[in-house]
C-alpha cells in the first residue's frame, strides 16, 4: 500500500524500479570514476611523501586539508556561481574529492602512532587534522564566495 498522493497509476512496480535505476546509474558511474581519480591522486601523494614509522603523516594531513578546501570552493561554485550539470557535483564532490580525502587512513594513522608509543602525537594529529580540515572548508568557501560573488555570509 502506498501513501495517499504517491501512487503511480498505470506503472508496474518493476517498471518503476528499472526507471529509478536508469536515473541513478549515471550518478553511480560518475562517482565511481571520480573516486578512482581522487584515490589515484591520493596514493601518488603518499608514494611521493611517505611518513616514517612513528612520524607525523604529513601527506595524509595535507591531502585532507587541501581536499576540504577544494570542497568549500566547489560548493560555492555549484551553488552560487555556475548552473552546473546534475552530474558535476557527484563527480567532483563525492567522487574526486571523496576519493582524494581519506579519513579512513587518518584513523589508521592515529592508531599507528598510538601503537608506535606516540600517543601525544596521535592525539595532536587527531585534533590538528580535524581543526585544519574544518577551518579549510570554511575559509575556502568564505573566500570563494567573496571573490566570486562579492557576497559575505
Amino acid at each position: 500500500m502506498t501513501a495517499p498522493g504517491t501512487e503511480t497509476r498505470g506503472v508496474r512496480p518493476a517498471a518503476r524500479g528499472r526507471a529509478g535505476w536508469r536515473t541513478q546509474a549515471p550518478v553511480i558511474a560518475v562517482v565511481a570514476a571520480g573516486g578512482a581519480l581522487g584515490a589515484l591522486a591520493r596514493y601518488a601523494l603518499t608514494l611521493a611523501w611517505p611518513a616514517p614509522p612513528g612520524g607525523f603523516p604529513w601527506a595524509t594531513f595535507w591531502t585532507n586539508v587541501s581536499g576540504c578546501a577544494c570542497m568549500g570552493v566547489l560548493m560555492v561554485l555549484v551553488t552560487d556561481v555556475w548552473s552546473a550539470h546534475r552530474l558535476l557535483r557527484p563527480f567532483l564532490g563525492t567522487g574526486v574529492l571523496g576519493g582524494f580525502t581519506t579519513f579512513s587512513t587518518y584513523a589508521v594513522d592515529i592508531r599507528r602512532l598510538a601503537d608506535a608509543g606516540r600517543p601525544a602525537l596521535a592525539a595532536g594529529y587527531l585534533a590538528a587534522t580535524l581543526c585544519a580540515a574544518l577551518a579549510a572548508v570554511w575559509l575556502a568557501s568564505a573566500a570563494a564566495r567573496r571573490v566570486l560573488t562579492g557576497r559575505q555570509r
